[in-house]
């Protein structure tokens, strides 16, 4: 191992030139990875400017993000109102929106406070197929007034919505709970055509009025 890392050394012509606060040992104490979690998973500030504020990398923020994530990830998702009691799995969901009479929908295309795509102020994404090879989807489900109630059934980019239906008990769930009810995008269509009482989705475009009422019913669901 030493000899390596002469050899190494030798290469580089001095020693490993790394990031401020990177390194096995990084210098970024708990109450500060504490602090940076939360602002970047509620304000959606970037690794790196949260890195200038804590004079450190951004793969040190990262890093800490990760550590701290995992901590709360444990905890549950908590249920807005109902201090105390936490969700932690697809189950605990459905029996708190039939329990409370919650109205659910699928949180996972985007930020409400974003522009629409296809506008002046923010073009449409091409997402090539290389990339979606690479990606992960998940599935977001929050409440009427767009609180986070749970987040989970990962499964590659490729894969279609309506495959995730099946396999993670989606559909199950409204089979036992009747009374629920949900607001979904168009990949759980066929969710919205087997339980037509109890989901609803985007209709499908025909048409200058095809788009209009699928716009209307996104801006319903994000809202």
């Amino acid at each position: 191992m030493a000899l390596c890392e002469s050899g190494r050394h030798g290469r580089r012509e001095g020693d490993r030139r790394r990031k401020a606060g990177a390194g096995p040992k990084y210098e970024l104490v708990f109450i500060d990875r504490l602090l940076v979690t939360p602002g970047h998973l509620r304000t959606g500030l970037t690794h790196e400017a949260l890195g200038v504020v804590c004079k450190v990398g951004s793969s040190t923020i990262g890093r800490a993000i990760r550590e701290v994530h995992r901590l709360s990830a444990d905890r549950g998702f908590a249920v807005p109102d109902r201090p105390g009691i936490r969700l932690w799995t697809l189950e605990d969901v459905f029996a708190c929106a039939r329990g409370r009479g919650r109205h659910l929908a699928d949180r996972r295309e985007g930020d409400p406070g974003l522009p629409p795509t296809g506008g002046s102020s923010r073009p449409a994404a091409f997402v090539s197929g290389e990339r979606r090879q690479n990606t992960v989807k998940t599935t977001r489900i929050s409440d009427g007034r767009c609180r986070t109630l749970w987040s989970g059934a990962q499964r590659p980019g490729r894969m279609h919505d309506q495959t995730s239906v099946r396999t993670e008990g989606i559909a199950e769930q409204f089979h036992q709970h009747p009374g629920v009810r949900a607001e979904v995008d168009d990949g759980y269509r066929g969710l919205a055509s087997e339980f037509l009482d109890q989901v609803s989705a985007p209709p499908k475009t025909e048409g200058h009025e095809g788009s209009e009422r699928r716009a209307g019913h996104r801006a319903v669901r994000l809202a």
